[in-house]
């Protein structure tokens, strides 16, 4: 009964007119480039520099196309030539730091100009990543602050202002999520606290469908949610999320229902690791504890059209043991759950 409770339509009865006929587009499959695009800054030159070594993948699968790629590492050479407008958009107090990973790029690109040189592709895909790896800090360097306020209605649930995050130890071996607090403040706030409390440690997959989800988080007992000790009650999570172009989410309706038909979430689920929210079908804000990860199948949810987006809160991506999640079976456990980095960014109710 939980599993039709907090997911229960299939792929095929999910369908509607207006989202099969959506185009697929060239969405962005990978969840650590996602993860750049949304956070909330504005300098151009850093986003050419990103596009330009993201855009070097798209060539080592189109036959190793080396003179695009190395088109590709010309752009990506000029934009770091100039390094004041990429700090230009650096706070004072992190331009040290930020200096040192632009002097770690400019050595990083020179090496995978030889690297292509020489048409190495494993190579080639490894100190690409080892770039695009640093060029996701610099641009976390260049976020001031938090970028709009919450609604007061939700000052109540714990919310995380920032970025987080979390180790998750499985039965089947170790991964990391990224939890992104700018996109889905509530949803992301309310994962990071009950994994400050253990909330996960010990909980069964009580759902593992190949090509779909893996869900998780149903604790022990009659309850289907997280019961807050301080009120006794059960916690509530609205439909929080954030549309490409928008300032700040959209809360409690879906955007299906908003009419936003042809409108994407900023974490979309076209990536093989999305983690986002189970709730009731017919209960846009019953979500509490139960979450699952989304297992991309591109022949079954193109990316672009994919019939979750938009239904439910996507809050973060699996950045590293993704392979984990290929073992997962129903009955599986999560042995723990840590926050390892970002905590700070975690802001207790202020309504409770």
């Amino acid at each position: 009964m939980l599993v039709t409770l907090f997911l229960g339509i299939s792929v095929t009865g999910w369908t509607s007119s207006s989202i099969a006929a959506l185009p697929a587009g060239n969405a962005i499959t990978d969840g650590k480039a996602l993860l750049r695009y949304a956070l909330p800054i504005e300098n151009q030159p850093v986003r050419k520099l990103q596009k330009s070594l993201e855009d070097i993948a798209t060539q080592l699968r189109a036959n190793r196309r080396w003179g695009a790629i190395n088109n590709d590492l010309k752009t990506a050479s000029r934009v770091l030539s100039k390094p004041e407008s990429l700090l230009t958009s650096v706070p004072e107090e992190k331009q040290e730091q930020a200096k040192v990973w632009i002097n770690e790029l400019q050595t990083g690109v020179e090496k995978l100009q030889e690297v292509a040189k020489n048409k190495d592709k494993e190579e080639t895909w490894i100190e690409r990543a080892k770039l695009l790896d640093l060029v996701g800090q610099l641009e976390e360097s260049m976020v001031v602050g938090f970028p709009y306020e919450v609604p007061a209605e939700y000052s109540n649930l714990p919310q995380l202002k920032g970025r987080a995050t979390v180790s998750v130890k499985t039965t089947q071996g170790d991964l990391e999520v990224v939890v992104d607090g700018y996109s889905a403040p509530v949803t992301a706030g309310n994962f990071v606290d009950l994994v400050k409390r253990g909330f996960y440690d010990g909980l069964e997959f009580l759902r593992a469908e190949d090509f779909y989800v893996l869900q998780v988080g149903d604790p022990p007992g009659k309850d289907v949610g997280f019961i807050d000790p301080k009120t006794g009650e059960y916690r509530a999570i609205p439909l929080e999320v954030l549309v490409e172009g928008d300032k700040e989410p959209i809360y409690g309706i879906t955007l299906e229902e908003a009419g936003l038909y042809t409108e994407m979430p900023v974490l979309p689920f076209s990536s093989y690791g999305a983690v986002a929210m189970a709730r009731p079908e017919t209960e846009v804000n019953g979500a509490s504890s139960q979450f699952f990860f989304f297992l991309f199948e591109a022949e079954l949810t193109p990316a672009g059209r994919n019939l979750l987006d938009g239904r439910y809160s996507v809050f973060g991506y699996v950045t590293k043991g993704k392979e984990v999640l290929e073992k997962i079976k129903q009955g599986d456990k999560i042995e723990s759950a840590k926050v390892i980095q970002g905590i700070e960014n975690l802001v207790e109710p202020q309504n409770a």
